[in-house]
């Protein structure tokens, strides 16, 4: 099974970068890239495509991600995982 990460658009595009540069073979995708959500996607949408598509979900956002993610679980639905970076 290939993990499979989604980095949220206001994430700094060095995680991107150094974490290709590191493994090439890794697939990760940023909101805005062709096959992933468009940009001004908003958190619920995001969590969604992340459960269809079988994406970890890769966000800064720590205000209003927890919220929406447990609103999510809370519809019966989940996501592969998140990692909500400080």
């Amino acid at each position: 099974m290939t993990l499979k990460y989604l980095l949220d658009e206001n994430v700094d595009k060095v995680y991107n970068r150094q974490f290709v540069y590191r493994n090439p073979t890794l697939m990760m995708l940023v909101v805005g890239d062709p096959g992933a959500p468009p940009r001004g996607t908003l958190d619920p949408e995001i969590l969604c495509w992340c459960e269809e598509y079988n994406f970890i979900l890769v966000t800064n956002n720590r205000t209003s991600m927890p919220g929406h993610l447990a609103e999510h679980i809370t519809q019966g639905r989940n996501i592969p995982g998140i990692f909500i970076f400080n």
